[in-house]
């Protein structure tokens, strides 16, 4: 079976992104390298030597969030919209709030945590970094 991680892609806020990341999820970083880890980094320009081109987090069991930065002297150009979310399905409700809380801080919440017509107690919203979220306790499954 397929197994799918989520990437996300900053334009120089990876580390500060992740380090968030981590102080809600835990865990400890599985490996982060920076630009000027790469051959040819001597072409780049000195602010994006430090940016990141890969990082990853365990999440739980059986998932890893990673991301890297752009690079806009290589023509990368980031979008930031509503065109993907990372979705959480928590094992309880209090740590769909514990998640929820932590994550949204400093962000911009579009659904609150609440009990929904379908049956999960779920919410949404956008980080600080304006990556989309949505927290789901599946309550059918538990009950």
């Amino acid at each position: 079976m397929a197994k799918i991680n989520t990437y996300l892609n900053f334009d120089g806020k990876s580390e500060e992104a992740f380090n968030f990341y981590k102080s809600v999820f835990g865990g400890e970083f599985l490996s982060v390298h920076r630009m000027s880890d790469m051959p040819g980094a001597e072409q780049l320009a000195e602010d994006e030597k430090g940016r990141l081109m890969h990082i990853s987090l365990p999440i739980g069991k059986d998932d890893v969030l990673m991301a890297s930065d752009i690079v806009p002297s290589m023509g990368h150009k980031l979008s930031i919209g509503n065109h993907a979310y990372i979705s959480v399905f928590t094992d309880s409700r209090e740590e769909a709030d514990r998640l929820f809380a932590g994550l949204s801080a400093g962000g911009e919440i579009e659904m609150a945590m609440e009990d929904t017509f379908w049956g999960d107690y779920f919410g949404s919203f956008h980080d600080q970094f304006g990556i989309g979220w949505m927290v789901n306790y599946p309550q059918q499954q538990h009950n």
